[in-house]
């Protein structure tokens, strides 16, 4: 196990009517004139604004709203007109109502009002966020965990080109998450799906390490994969099972704030491989997740077969055939596939509505030289991403893992 420094400032309320409690925390953080930032999510939620707002009307804190109008990452152009906005009206508090787009919309404005340059500064590296406005968090839809989470992600839009960039900063905590699982009742089939995906996506990125004796953590991990995998289906059938939907919220915070890689090395593959296929194709983030984690599992299999069939063994209980490890491990992958197929999930590219994939388009905007790649678990260079490309591409439904070698 490696060295770390773990600390999360996030006071996070959980439970049914939380929202209601909104006005005493802003105040408890020394707020006065509070920004309230939503998505679409929270406008479909009979009248969850206004009981926000009852809240804070009783903690006597002036109010000021803010539409999130993008579609999906905040955009830069959006953001400047949100600091601009902040300042205008002294905002001291912003509270971001929505799904993990919002609430990182809501980090950047909190770090972006009150700095003097330009806050792309922070995102390429220039400076890092020292200070920022109290931010909280109330999540209507679990899917990425940025209720609890350092990690920030926005968009640059130029000449129509998407430029995505990610940072993590103490800053970006907010100063409390209210997770109420009766407001993710009514999110769709589809939303809960890649959403869950999303959560998947971020423990098996760091649950795949190199790093050694990190037991305490991969028990964590496997636990959290098999809550989500066996609650997910559960959910589908019962859209309004609360306790369900509680646990699934829950896995999404837990799935993001820090906890699952204590002390080991994390591995970001899977997530870059998708943003350049959303940056090529404009396909969904929980999609594109659900084909590249096998074809990713299916290359990788080789690096550390009984990690693999570790996973296999402890998420999907397939009995370890210590003489052939192998075959544990491709049991597990194709266990996923299975898994995912079940739920309705994409298999391949061509499900996805892509069905003329350039490979070599979406290697190149990976923007990979000779002396960089991708990942830790498994170094990916731009050959290997071309073959995890083709290996989402041209897979088929009922074609297993195949044995290595052959």
């Amino acid at each position: 196990m490696e060295n770390f420094d773990y600390q999360r400032r996030t006071f996070m309320m959980f439970g049914r009517a939380r929202e209601n409690e909104v006005g005493s925390q802003v105040k408890i953080e020394g707020g006065r004139r509070v920004l309230l930032h939503y998505g679409v999510e929270a406008l479909d939620k009979p009248d969850l604004l206004d009981r926000i707002r009852r809240s804070l009307d009783r903690a006597g804190l002036e109010i000021f709203d803010l539409k999130f109008e993008d579609e999906n990452e905040p955009s830069l152009d959006s953001i400047y007109r949100g600091i601009a906005f902040c300042r205008q009206h002294h905002i001291d508090t912003i509270v971001a109502i929505g799904r993990s787009n919002v609430i990182n919309s809501g980090k950047v404005l909190s770090v972006g009002a009150i700095y003097n340059g330009d806050v792309l500064d922070f995102f390429v590296g220039t400076r890092d966020p020292a200070h920022s406005l109290a931010l909280g968090a109330l999540v209507t839809t679990p899917d990425a965990g940025a209720e609890c989470s350092p990690v920030c992600t926005i968009v640059q839009i130029r000449d129509g080109i998407s430029r995505k960039f990610t940072r993590s900063s103490p800053q970006f905590l907010p100063r409390f998450a209210i997770l109420n699982p009766e407001l993710s009742l009514s999110t769709s089939r589809d939303d809960t799906l890649l959403g869950s995906m999303d959560m998947i996506t971020h423990v098996i990125e760091c649950y795949f390490t190199n790093t050694q004796n990190v037991q305490i953590t991969d028990e964590l991990c496997e636990g959290l994969l098999r809550t989500i995998l066996r609650i997910l289906p559960q959910i589908l059938e019962e859209p309004n099972n609360i306790e369900a939907r509680g646990n699934l919220m829950l896995a999404g915070t837990l799935a993001q704030n820090g906890m699952c890689s204590l002390g080991r090395e994390p591995d970001f593959a899977l997530h870059a491989l998708e943003s350049a296929l959303n940056a090529v194709y404009g396909t969904s983030h929980g999609g594109g997740l659900a084909v590249l984690i096998p074809a990713w599992l299916t290359y990788c299999l080789p690096a550390n077969i009984m990690r693999m069939a570790q996973f296999a063994n402890r998420v999907f209980g397939i009995p370890m055939n210590f003489d052939d490890p192998e075959s544990t491990a491709r049991s597990g992958i194709n266990a996923l596939r299975n898994f995912f197929s079940d739920c309705g999930l994409p298999q391949n590219f061509i499900d996805m509505g892509i069905p003329v994939v350039d490979v070599s388009r979406l290697v190149a905007e990976l923007n990979l030289s000779e002396s960089n790649s991708l990942g830790c678990y498994v170094k990916l260079d731009a050959y290997a991403c071309e073959s995890i490309y083709t290996i989402a591409y041209t897979w088929r439904p009922g074609q297993e893992v195949r044995r290595l070698g052959i």
